[in-house]
C-alpha cells in the first residue's frame, strides 16, 4: 500500500468503494480529534520547515517570550509536558542558542528561563509562520467553522484544567 493511501485511510483497492468504513471510530470525538490534529501539524510541518522547529518547541519558545522568568516546572504544567519529555526540548533550544537558563536566588535547584536575542529574534520569524499557517487552516475550514471549532476546543480545554 502506498504511503498516500495509509495516510488517507483507503486501500489499495479505494478506487472500488467510495468511502472507508471507520465503523464507531468515525462518532468517537477522540478519534476525530487526532485525526484532525494529524492534518492540522501536516501543515505546521510544510510551513516550519525551514526552521527546523517541532510544534512544542514553538510551544515552549511562545511561552518562554510571553512570560519570561518562568521555571521549568511552571513551563511544564501550562503546556501538559511531562519534566522528562521537556529535558531534550529545553537542551535542544538552549544549544541553538535561542534560550538561557538563569539560577533562581530562591530555589537554587530551579531555573528560570529566557529567551536569548537569538531566541527573540527567531520567536518573530516563527510568528510570522505561525500565522501563514494559520491562514491555510483557515482557508480549508472557512472563517466561521475555525471560530466555532476554536470555542469548542477552549471550552474542552478549561474543562481538563479544572479537573487538575
Amino acid at each position: 500500500m502506498r504511503k498516500r493511501d495509509r495516510d488517507s485511510g483507503q486501500g489499495a483497492d479505494a478506487g472500488a468503494r467510495s468511502a472507508f468504513n471507520y465503523g464507531p471510530l468515525q462518532n468517537q470525538l477522540g478519534y476525530l480529534l487526532r485525526r484532525a490534529q494529524i492534518a492540522v501539524f501536516r501543515d505546521f510541518f510544510a510551513v516550519f520547515d525551514e526552521f527546523d522547529i517541532r510544534p512544542a518547541q514553538y510551544s515552549v519558545l511562545t511561552l518562554i517570550e510571553c512570560n519570561p522568568g518562568l521555571s521549568q516546572t511552571e513551563i511544564c504544567k501550562a503546556l501538559g509536558i511531562q519534566k522528562p519529555n521537556f529535558v531534550p526540548v529545553l537542551d535542544a533550544l538552549e544549544a541553538r542558542g535561542f534560550v538561557r537558563r538563569a539560577s533562581t536566588p530562591s530555589d537554587r535547584r530551579s531555573y528560570a528561563l529566557f529567551l536569548t536575542a537569538a531566541g527573540q529574534n527567531f520567536v518573530r520569524k516563527l510568528h510570522r509562520a505561525a500565522a501563514k499557517h494559520e491562514r491555510r487552516i483557515i482557508e480549508r475550514v472557512g472563517v466561521h467553522a475555525h471560530d466555532c471549532i476554536f470555542e469548542v476546543l477552549r471550552n474542552l480545554a478549561s474543562s481538563s484544567d479544572e479537573e487538575r
